[in-house]
C-alpha cells in the first residue's frame, strides 16, 4: 500500500512552500494566524534567518514562533529551561508553536513519606 502524501488544508507541501508568510497565515487555526500577522520578535527573525541560511545545529531560546513551510526538515535544539532538546520539525508540525514539541516540566516522582510526616510515622524508631 503507497504511503499517502501529506496535505495541510488541501494544500501539498510544495505548494505551501511556494506560499508566503501572510499567505500561510490565512490557512492556520486562529490563535497561529494572530501570531503571524503580529509579525515576529526579534529573535523569532534571527531564527528565520538562521533557517533560510541553512546553518547547522541552531540552539534556540524561542519556543512561541509557529511553525511555517520553510522550517519543514530542518534540525533545531530548542531550550526547555535546562538543556536543548534536539528536534526534526516534520510536515504534521505546521502550524503549532515550537515548544509543544519540547516538554519543559518533568513528571512528578514520589518516594515513600519521611518521618513526621504523618500521625503513624512519628511513632516509629530512628535507626
Amino acid at each position: 500500500m503507497a504511503k499517502k502524501e501529506f496535505t495541510y488544508k488541501g494544500k501539498s507541501v510544495a505548494e505551501l512552500k511556494k506560499l508566503s508568510v501572510n499567505e500561510f497565515a490565512d490557512l492556520t487555526t486562529a490563535r497561529a494566524r494572530r501570531s503571524l500577522k503580529r509579525g515576529l520578535t526579534e529573535q523569532g527573525k534571527i531564527l528565520l534567518r538562521n533557517i533560510r541560511e541553512g546553518k547547522k545545529n541552531i540552539e534556540t531560546h524561542v519556543r512561541d514562533i509557529v511553525i511555517i513551510p520553510e522550517m519543514i526538515g530542518v534540525s533545531l535544539k530548542i531550550y526547555n529551561g535546562k538543556e536543548f532538546i534536539p528536534l526534526v520539525i516534520a510536515e504534521d508540525m505546521l502550524g503549532h508553536c515550537l515548544g509543544e514539541f519540547t516538554y519543559n516540566r518533568k513528571r512528578v516522582a514520589h518516594s515513600a513519606p519521611g518521618i513526621g510526616a504523618t500521625k503513624s510515622s512519628a511513632a516509629l524508631s530512628v535507626r
